[in-house]
């Protein structure tokens, strides 16, 4: 008598409307992976810094005077004061409320009579760090002390990027626009993570970038990795030079979980996505767009417009409505298509990143 076999469902609803779950990912997944803090392009000077936030904690990057990238928890040892603020350059970490100093090596050089105190040890004294670790000129940081590296998180990725964009650390953000969503997180990132919806909602990219029929997503470690052929490289928007480099005719992506990825277009062209929650309904997505120094390109210019007003444009509707869904007693959670063979109309990615939803929240 044949077993029958029972299909893989997708998440329940609460995932991602129930308030309590979001807290719990912010007190463990936030707080437990590598989450974009930065561009290298930052902190080009020792001294320079930057503030920026990971799981509700106010926190800072600097340069330092040994050209050391340091990324310390920006509160005051004495009293608990934040230290600094924006972005900018300091020789030395001055907290505003009672000026007790510290080196830009974490460590206190002095406090305002401080010597009268009976065993004051200074050297004991140290700003709270975490790591923090430069992957192909993005700056990665990660609260968890014990976190393993990135190299291990997201195996092969450094290699793959390098490859695709040769030049990616002479890199500078050219155009960096937030994009507002009336969804949970996961919902945003599911829908980046599979291009089952693709050929339906998406005819620009379909037609004009990526070949869906050759469109495939595996896991990687933690990485979700696209690739596809691509076609109508003749009718882009803008030059390729298909000499320039031998992926330059090619198009891939790199998620790594739980909230960036890498893109890279047809001639070599890189942009990143960057999730940022706001709460368990509403998430900010950050897109970059990188040349060389930074320069002016009319060329990525009129790419980033395009991809706004097609794609992005496109997925906010279909993002915002499966949100509104999630939210109704109507909703039954249905069954996952997972094709043995993969391909662009299986969605065994939905399946990984939800082993990895599960495995954050139920723990």
């Amino acid at each position: 008598m044949n077993q029958i076999v029972k299909p893989i469902s997708s998440l329940a609803a609460h995932y991602y409307t129930d308030p309590a779950v979001f807290e719990k990912e912010k007190r463990g997944l936030l707080a437990k992976t590598w989450q974009l803090a930065g561009h290298i392009s930052q902190l080009e000077k020792p001294g320079d810094y930057f503030t920026f936030e990971i799981a509700g904690e106010n926190l800072f990057a600097v340069l330092t005077k040994q050209n050391e990238i340091k990324a310390y928890y920006n509160v005051c040892q004495h009293r608990a004061h934040e230290l600094v603020t924006g972005a900018g350059n300091k020789s030395l970490i001055v907290c505003p409320y009672h000026s007790w100093t510290y080196e830009l090596t974490g460590q206190l050089r002095a406090g305002p009579n401080v010597n009268v105190v009976p065993g004051f040890d200074k050297s004991n004294l140290c700003l709270s760090s975490i790591k923090i670790e430069n992957f192909c000129g993005f700056l990665f940081a990660n609260l968890d002390p014990d976190a393993a590296p990135m190299d291990d998180w997201f195996p092969n990725v450094r290699e793959e990027l390098t490859a695709f964009v040769p030049h990616i650390n002479s890199l500078k953000p050219v155009e960096w626009v937030g994009v507002s969503e009336k969804c949970n997180w996961k919902v945003s990132v599911e829908n980046y993570s599979e291009c089952y919806h693709c050929q339906l909602n998406h005819p620009m990219f379909s037609t004009g970038v990526v070949n869906p029929s050759t469109y495939n997503i595996q896991a990687q470690g933690h990485c979700l990795r696209h690739t596809t052929e691509c076609q109508n490289l003749d009718q882009m928007t803008y030059d390729i030079n298909l000499d320039d480099n031998q992926h330059a005719a090619e198009y891939s992506s790199w998620f790594l979980w739980p909230m960036f990825s890498f893109q890279v277009y047809p001639g070599n062209i890189l942009n990143t996505y960057h999730w940022l929650p706001i709460d368990h309904e509403n998430v900010v997505v950050w897109r970059g767009w990188y040349t060389v120094d930074g320069a002016d390109s009319e060329a990525v210019r009129q790419l980033a417009i395009q991809d706004r007003e097609t794609t992005v444009e496109e997925d906010i509707h279909l993002v915002q409505s499966v949100q509104r869904g999630l939210n109704s007693r109507g909703y039954k959670p249905g069954p996952l298509v997972l094709d043995p063979k993969g391909g662009v109309n299986s969605e065994h990615s939905i399946k990984t990143l939800h082993e990895w939803m599960r495995a954050a929240v139920d723990d």
